[in-house]
């Protein structure tokens, strides 16, 4: 799954992220005191150009390059020791691609939190019937709104372009190595579907999974300042009382809370998906082989693969009872979550509508990214299934035992009587 794209997956993700730490630390510690005696101090929020002037103002500018060469070297090192990996153009380069189109993406939300400010103040002003504002004050920030999404509209294209050939790369990696070894594989049940459809959709989904990862490490690294700076609007929590940076740990504190509430429901999902798989793909086998061959699909024989099929789902049923119930039930606490902290906040007027207007924004992207593993894990839930199944293929490949189910099913392929479920 992974060998047959990255080179030497474990030592390549490892590096990466202990590079990526390492500039990370680098640029708060070293790079901002750099940029600073430099001229180009980094601005608060409140002053950030507004439009599509925040992503060329100074300091922005100097972070790209940083980012851009810090990234390049990583990948001219890895370019040269995975000499002999024939997809490195797009394991390597493409990843780091990916990355800092990624990184950009998160740029759009800030660009769009700094503009939030003065618009919704001005909206305040004007709905409280203050005098001087025109029409102009709202049609000129509204143009600005339109710089940023212009900007959006040429990167998003660009990122889906680029994700779609990526993505395309790492199945046809997979499926010429899988290919490669069909000899061995071609006795595993439902081998040509594991083949052409598991590695289609696992290359999809752990796309997906990995560019909202790593998004929500950005959107962490760049919205986490930015948090604890509001912070200091929101002087006392219900219940709490004062807490320095207290934006930032309720964030931190509700994810959490979720995050774990979840896995715990949905500790069993993952190996009922992957069963759920496994009996559906006996079922269809089983009937395309009726079609060619009279002594196959006869109804003993189909009936008892469907009522597998019908045990599995109904037993799926329960397990996403509770688990719908939890997930849907944190949902709807964690859309007035923030309202409840702040209602002190209201009460003082210690924010206007622009602030109040960031700080949603902020805590928004910050929680959901602490929230990561909440908002994916019933995809998790489908790529681990989908994982377990291509695991028999890295098993067979390596002459290692087959998963029991598996093995269930040669028993039965080879006369021996096995009711699966």
């Amino acid at each position: 799954m992974f060998h047959s794209f990255f080179p030497q997956p474990k030592l390549f993700f490892a590096s990466a992220a202990v590079w990526t730490l390492a500039c990370i630390f680098f640029w708060y510690f070293v790079g901002i005191e750099l940029s600073t005696n430099l001229g180009f101090p980094p601005l608060p929020e409140s002053a950030q150009p507004v439009g599509a002037a925040f992503f060329i103002a100074p300091t922005n500018l100097l972070f790209y390059v940083f980012f851009i060469l810090c990234s390049a070297l990583f990948c001219c090192a890895w370019h040269v020791f995975a000499k002999d990996n024939p997809w490195k153009i797009w394991s390597v380069w493409g990843t780091a691609i990916l990355v800092f189109i990624t990184y950009f993406g998160v740029q759009m939300d800030v660009a769009i939190n700094v503009w939030r400010g003065p618009f919704f103040n001005l909206l305040q002003d004007a709905l409280a019937g203050k005098p001087g504002i025109t029409d102009s004050n709202f049609y000129v920030l509204l143009g600005k709104f339109l710089e940023i999404g212009a900007v959006g509209v040429v990167v998003s294209t660009f990122n889906l372009f680029f994700l779609s050939h990526y993505v395309f790369r790492w199945r046809t990696a997979m499926n010429n190595f899988y290919m490669s070894k069909w000899e061995k594989l071609r006795h595993i049940e439902g081998a040509s579907q594991r083949v052409q459809e598991d590695t289609m959709r696992f290359a999809n989904i752990l796309e997906g999974l990995g560019i909202s990862l790593i998004g929500s490490v950005m959107t962490l690294i760049v919205f986490l300042p930015i948090l604890s700076e509001l912070s200091k609007y929101v002087t006392n929590i219900p219940i709490i009382g004062a807490l320095p940076n207290s934006l930032v740990w309720l964030a931190l504190i509700w994810s959490v809370l979720g995050t774990v509430l979840l896995a715990l429901v949905g500790v069993k999902l993952p190996g009922l998906n992957f069963r759920n798989q496994r009996v559906e793909a006996a079922y269809r086998k089983e009937l395309v082989y009726g079609e060619d061959h009279d002594d196959r699909a006869q109804p003993p024989t189909v009936r008892e693969l469907f009522t597998n099929v019908r045990r599995n789902y109904y037993r799926m049923y329960f397990h996403y009872l509770y688990f719908n119930f939890a997930r849907f039930g944190y949902g709807q606490v964690d859309a007035i979550f923030l309202y409840y902290v702040l209602v002190p906040t209201f009460v003082a007027h210690q924010i206007t509508l622009g602030i109040w207007q960031q700080i949603s924004t902020a805590f928004g992207q910050v929680s959901n990214s602490f929230q990561y593993l909440v908002s994916s894990w019933t995809t998790i839930i489908e790529l681990l299934s989908i994982h377990k199944r291509l695991k028999a293929f890295e098993a067979a490949i390596d002459d290692e035992p087959l998963p029991a189910i598996d093995q269930h099913y040669l028993e039965r392929e080879a006369g021996v009587v096995h009711v699966d479920g």
